[in-house]
């Protein structure tokens, strides 16, 4: 299993377009995927309950990955985060 901390640092948050954005992401990957925000998980690859982290900006949460993949997932989606979910601000 592999666990980070990240932050929402998109002017936004983790809003209708960029969940879909992280959960398009989430399913490339076999392992499962679960974000945590103040101890409520949330499955990784379903838009309505990572929406539902209502994480706006500088919200802090906990990504944890497991499974065969689980390395390259967790890595490539700190990356879309801390990329913004690419969009400029």
């Amino acid at each position: 299993m592999v666990t980070k901390q990240i932050t929402i640092i998109n002017r936004l948050g983790l809003h209708a377009r960029a969940a879909a954005k992280f959960i398009t992401e989430a399913g490339q990957y076999s392992s499962t995927i679960q974000l945590i925000r103040d101890a409520k998980p949330a499955n990784g690859k379903s838009i309505m309950e990572v929406m539902m982290l209502a994480a706006s900006q500088g919200t802090e949460l906990t990504l944890t990955t497991e499974g065969d993949d689980e390395i390259e997932a967790a890595n490539a989606l700190e990356a879309l985060v801390n990329d913004r979910f690419g969009e400029p601000e």
